[in-house]
């Protein structure tokens, strides 16, 4: 059926159930094309099914043709309001439909879905492409574009005409006739390369089980993760036994605490060779094609590099501007690291183990001496770490920064009972906007955390489309009878991603394309800078209590993990900088012949010195940061905490960390505008100078 025919048969049947007739063979109801008349406007999941998506998908694209073809017929001359502007509002059915699509998918998938995302990727490429190589549209847009000057736009507006004919340009709009086939074609099998590596990713996450059969070898695991592990065993049809998975919440204080090394050998071992077997699952080949088409594309638009065109739009500016941040970082970093394995091996040797520090005793080893340096470990914060009071803690921090209040709102639809909504409010009562809390792993969940929205925010028809936020974790379950309890990392993290929903609950962006003009290496300061306050003893104090006592966390073991800050930071800071590097070696590549990606990756770390103790946080067969959004852009994470570690000293020198002045500065110059007006500009305005990277250098120990 053409997308014009599904278009009068969808506007014949809502006719005739608006008339209240349903005749025999009308086409069935899809919610996705429906009004929304629920609590606030959130998606209608449970009406959703997976056959909706597609029909949904063809109209949205089918829609968005329309009002496009109108844009670029149009005979009054280009203006910001008929072109540029007109542009931004257009979409919003496909745009609607999309973000329901990829938010369950990454959440809450199926076969089902993930087959229909192979179907979906190359439309919605195709149509991208459609938009960008239309000669109509580009012709207006740069009469708009090289009439700027003229037009005296306030800075979001200006932004916008720059951000929009830049998009045309990279997206391919001056290239000859060949030139755009070639890139159609490269953009085709991007899209349908990333559905491929993300499945594979998941189909081994999801594959692997460590079966632990005798009680002896769970020595050292703590009450809480064995409970876990028999229940997932008595799950997969296997009580009396446990199992342990790769998901984070399991894997992880596994090789902290399991005294078995060749345990901790054999789910590390399976932990960093995910897609890497040479099987159907395998992604060395994906990856490899996949920075190959990357490079050809770049050149096809005149860069040197992918990394080029990448960074030519974030505050980095080049790949010259991230190696000047690294090389800052990585020798203090890999010279901590380098000491911090000597530490461990000395403990080894202490305790007569005999062998030498392999990167899966990194982890056990790295517990036991701050245990004994510190007298802290993760098992003994635990207790005070409350997923529901942590969740609380994050709200009340938000409460005495900016004045929001959080409502739990009970019946709301969502995609999965696990998933909790909070209306959030201005003081005054004003709605800002919904965020729902997804926190625990499920086999059709992606691993990571990350925010997403279900509705951004923006403004249409002169009032404030509130957003539909959502927050999505894999932290640990909760034992039978018990609440979830966290661990430390798990705590930050859950504030971190708190912090990137903040942004787009307290967002006043006037156009929809604010969200996506936010650079990639400044997205991230919203997000790391509220894990400053979750750690702080003046937060802690307030929600971090006992589970079972309510008592309030001692003030002596919050001292000593003040004290173990900088602990083990060698490490962090290493493992992470040498995925940045490693990213940045696959989009500093020129050739579009793809490479050998073992020997790729092998050459690349022995290039940077990584040691053999430590293995790169993300293996290239399950980078999933660049494979989307963070490709020759995860040095992000490094740049955001350089600008949130500055960011937090401002509150520091006001001498309170809730200084209403410092907050309100922040909201406003920070969180407000999105991508509205250029991020240096913002946080110069923020912080009164550029950003210092002493106080991140000294939070890491790294001075």
């Amino acid at each position: 059926m053409s997308c014009s025919r599904l278009l009068v048969v969808l506007a014949l049947g809502l006719a005739v159930r608006l008339a209240g007739a349903a005749p025999a063979g009308a086409p069935p109801v899809n919610p996705l094309l429906e009004e929304w008349r629920t609590p606030f406007g959130v998606p209608p999941f449970g009406d959703i099914k997976p056959e909706h998506y597609l029909p949904a998908l063809r109209a949205g694209i089918a829609r968005h043709r329309q009002e496009l073809a109108a844009i670029g017929r149009r005979r009054a001359a280009p203006t910001f309001a008929n072109t540029i502007e007109a542009l931004d509002d257009s979409g919003e059915l496909l745009e609607r439909v999309s973000l329901v699509f990829s938010g369950v998918r990454a959440a809450e998938t199926s076969d089902a879905l993930q087959a229909l995302a192979r179907e979906v990727a190359p439309l919605l490429s195709k149509h991208t492409d459609d938009i960008y190589l239309d000669p109509a549209l580009f012709k207006r847009v740069k009469a708009v574009h090289d009439g700027r000057q003229r037009l005296r736009l306030p800075p979001a507006a200006a932004r916008l005409v720059e951000k929009t004919y830049r998009d045309f340009v990279r997206g391919g709009a001056a290239l000859r006739p060949a030139g755009r086939d070639r890139l159609r074609q490269i953009n085709q099998e991007l899209a349908l390369l990333a559905v491929r590596f993300e499945d594979n990713v998941l189909k081994e996450t999801n594959g692997f089980r460590l079966v632990v059969e005798r009680r002896a070898d769970l020595a050292g695991l703590p009450e809480g993760l064995v409970a876990a592990a028999a229940q997932a065993a008595q799950a997969a049809g296997r009580p009396g036994r446990w199992v342990f998975t790769l998901h984070g919440p399991s894997v992880m204080p596994f090789l902290e605490h399991a005294r078995r090394r060749a345990l901790r050998e054999r789910i590390f071992a399976a932990y960093v060779s995910r897609a890497d077997h040479g099987d159907e699952r395998d992604n060395k080949a994906v990856i490899a094609t996949v920075a190959a088409l990357r490079a050809e594309k770049a050149a096809l638009l005149g860069y040197r590099t992918f990394a080029d065109y990448v960074l030519a739009e974030n505050m980095a500016q080049s790949p010259d501007g991230v190696r000047r941040l690294l090389d800052q970082v990585w020798p203090r970093a890999l010279a901590n690291a380098r000491r911090e394995a000597a530490a461990l091996q000395a403990q080894i040797d202490a305790e007569k183990g005999g062998f030498r520090l392999a990167p899966w005793d990194w982890r056990y080893y790295a517990e036991r001496l701050r245990k004994s340096r510190f007298d802290v470990d993760d098992e003994a914060l635990r207790p005070y770490f409350a997923l529901d009071q942590v969740r609380a803690g994050a709200f009340d921090v938000a409460q005495r920064l900016y004045g929001l209040k959080f409502r739990a709102l009970e019946g709301l639809p969502t995609y999965h009972p696990e998933v909790r909504a909070f209306e959030v409010t201005e003081a005054d009562g004003r709605h800002l906007g919904v965020l729902l809390v997804d926190y625990h792993p499920r086999p059709g969940k992606k691993s990571g955390a990350w925010m997403g929205y279900y509705r951004r925010p923006w403004v249409k028809g002169g009032a404030r489309v509130a957003p539909v936020v959502v927050n999505v974790g894999n932290f640990s379950r909760p034992a039978p009878g018990q609440p979830a309890l966290l661990g430390a990392d798990e705590v930050r993290t859950l504030f971190h991603e708190f912090g990137h929903a903040l942004q787009g609950l307290l967002s006043q962006a006037r156009y929809r394309k604010a969200g996506g003009l936010i650079p990639r290496d400044f997205v991230e300061l919203p997000s790391q800078v509220m894990e400053n306050w979750a750690m702080e003893p003046a937060v802690l104090a307030r929600y971090a209590r006992h589970h079972r006592t309510g008592a309030p966390i001692p003030a002596a073991l919050v001292r000593k993990l003040q004290a173990a800050r900088a602990f083990n930071q060698g490490f962090v800071v290493t493992e992470l900088a040498a995925a940045a590097l490693l990213d940045m070696e696959w989009h500093t590549l020129t050739s579009p012949r793809p490479v050998d990606t073992a020997a790729f990756e092998r050459q690349a770390l022995a290039k940077i010195g990584l040691i053999p103790e430590i293995v790169v946080r993300y293996r290239s067969t399950y980078f999933s940061h660049v494979m989307g959004g963070y490709a020759a852009g995860y040095y992000g994470y490094l740049w955001g905490q350089v600008l949130d570690a500055d960011a937090f000293a401002a509150f520091k020198e006001a001498g309170d960390l809730f200084d209403p002045a410092t907050a309100r500065r922040f909201r406003e110059q920070i969180l407000e505008p999105g991508g509205s007006e250029d991020p240096a500009e913002l946080y110069r305005r923020f912080r009164g100078r550029d950003p210092d990277v002493g106080p991140f250098l000294t939070r890491r120990g790294l001075k």
